[in-house]
């Protein structure tokens, strides 16, 4: 290096230096922007993989016309009578089967090593969990909304008009939230997305079918009437259907809302408590 040269970097030290320090530095991310950031991955994840939306398209639409034309005639006379009942119920029913593809994309990630990355991030800790679930959410209201159009088109008129209809979807994506914490504590103890979606589903049977979703429960034998009874899927459904039809919402609501805050409780803090020691 001539002396020139050296002089020349000698005398821009200090200017450099001066730069750098008048700067301000920007503010560190919140929770709120860090957990919308990592929603909008989500969300990306589809653009490139346009197949992840199968579950939230295709699926409801087959769920919806499969039970009201296979049922309909034989529970209620007329498919016409049956989604008046069924629509509310169905609707829950493809929303909450679909959140179980929240713990086995969280595992698929976790196996990539992604987030071992976002563990050495200075953010707040929960962001991508809370910003993948949030990223689910979307995908629960498209579900939704294609749920309720294929429900209009065969019929269904709901009495609680665009209002009901909104709030009964609301109160739809709050369980469907806190469930979804469920699987993604399951994804941090589990091996495989595999066997994520095995324990999912074996667990969704018995509270989807084991509901009132499809009939009447006073139709059913005591002891199915009991689990009925003490079902949380059955006080969505109810509290649903009621908001939907524009009728009184009674202690349903309150219940529904209830197991929804004691699922994130309990399952929110096991899933952070695993992944802050995932050994």
């Amino acid at each position: 290096m001539s002396a020139e040269t050296k002089a020349s970097v000698a005398s821009s030290a200090p200017t450099i230096a001066d730069a750098l320090a008048s700067a301000s530095r920007p503010p560190r991310a919140n929770a709120l922007s860090t957990s919308i950031t990592f929603g909008w991955r989500a969300l990306l994840k589809i653009k490139h993989v346009p197949e992840q939306l199968f579950d939230v398209t295709v699926f409801p639409v087959m769920m919806t016309l499969l039970f009201t034309y296979l049922f309909g005639g034989a529970i209620a006379g007329s498919t016409g009578e049956y989604i008046a009942y069924i629509a509310p119920g169905v609707l829950v029913q493809s929303v909450l089967f679909i959140t179980m593809y929240t713990g086995s994309n969280l595992r698929t990630d976790i196996d990539r090593g992604v987030f071992d990355r976002f563990r050495s991030l200075p953010i707040w800790r929960p962001s991508p969990l809370v910003g993948m679930l949030l990223g689910d959410g979307v995908r629960f209201l498209v579900a939704s909304l294609i749920t309720a159009a294929v429900c209009l088109a065969i019929g269904w008129r709901p009495a609680g008009g665009v209002i009901g209809v909104l709030a009964g979807i609301a109160l739809l994506l709050v369980f469907a939230f806190s469930l979804g914490w469920i699987w993604t504590f399951l994804s941090l103890i589990l091996r495989t997305p595999q066997a994520i979606m095995g324990v999912a589903g074996f667990t969704l049977m018995p509270l989807l079918f084991g509901s009132n979703i499809f009939v009447d429960p006073a139709t059913m034998p005591g002891w199915l009437q009991a689990w009925v009874s003490v079902n949380p899927v059955s006080d969505l459904v109810t509290a649903v259907r009621a908001l939907m039809d524009g009728a009184p919402v009674g202690g349903e609501l309150g219940i529904a809302l209830a197991w929804s805050a004691g699922l994130v409780a309990v399952f929110g803090s096991l899933t952070m408590w695993r992944y802050r020691d995932p050994r």
